[in-house]
């Protein structure tokens, strides 16, 4: 599926709630549905800087694409993010580049986030866009393995 696909279905699943109760909870769930970050990933290197709460984002760049695995301490972060790897994961740095994330303002996520969450959720994207920069400059190599980007 495209990112554009993906985004089309956050967006319907979104939209079958109409109560933001509702969507947060369903927010909680898809970050507790996600697959847990392997404890040797969770340092300092990979925090997301921006984020009140803790987050860790790792890359994996095999055949061209990135593929990211998070973790948040916090519910409702664990769930934004979880979004953002379902629509970005296995894409090219170039796709990733190009994406428009318009699912953020259509599904209401932006309005509905305090104002340090939706920093967090800035943050997040900015670390997201530095891999796919950092790995789209690399020559195509068959596995480049997990690694993380300063986007500074």
């Amino acid at each position: 599926m495209t990112i554009n696909e993906i985004q089309d279905e956050v967006i319907e699943e979104f939209s079958d709630f109409t109560d933001w109760m509702d969507k947060y909870q369903l927010l909680i769930d898809l970050g507790n549905d996600q697959e847990p970050l392997d404890e040797r990933y969770k340092t300092e290197q990979n925090l997301i800087d921006g984020c009140q709460s803790r987050v860790w984002l790792v890359a994996d760049y095999r055949d061209g694409q990135l593929s990211f695995t998070a973790e948040s301490d916090a519910l409702i972060v664990k769930g934004i993010v979880a979004l953002l790897i379902r629509v970005l994961s296995g894409h090219t740095p170039q796709e990733i580049l190009d994406a428009d994330l318009y699912f953020i303002d259509r599904i209401g996520l932006r309005e509905h986030l305090s104002p340090t969450r939706s920093n967090g959720l800035l943050a997040m994207v900015k670390q997201i866009k530095a891999y796919a920069l950092a790995y789209g400059n690399l020559p195509l190599a068959p596995s480049q393995g997990r690694g993380t980007v300063d986007a500074n």
